[in-house]
């Protein structure tokens, strides 16, 4: 008889992640200045985000990624279930950072 899989639970969207690890989840990330992030994925990729020219458009204005405009709010960021997040409920899609990372080096959010 075969073993289910075992899961992950994750407790701030009540669902359960498979415990394999797709290449692109982050599993560090340092923040740096200037609105910029270095970020480790799981299957050891390294590279950089660059968010300023992003959280200067007039768009993010009343959005939740509005507070990250704020260097000591940015600074706040971590990593959970894979993905960079912060205190308010701002992330980032993890395997669009990877495919910008991995084709060039940097993500520079746009």
């Amino acid at each position: 008889m075969q073993q289910p899989r075992q899961s992950q639970a994750d407790s701030t969207a009540g669902l359960d992640l498979p415990s394999s690890h797709a290449p692109w989840r982050v599993v560090t990330a340092k923040p740096e200045q200037d609105a910029c992030f270095s970020v480790v994925f799981h299957d050891g990729l390294e590279g950089r985000v660059d968010m300023a020219a992003f959280l200067r458009h007039r768009r993010v204005t009343a959005t939740v990624f509005e507070a990250l405009r704020d260097p000591a709010f940015f600074q706040t960021l971590r990593v959970e279930q894979g993905a960079v997040v912060w205190p308010n409920g701002a992330d980032l899609a993890p395997d669009a950072m990877y495919d910008a990372i991995a084709e060039r080096g940097v993500w520079v959010v746009d």
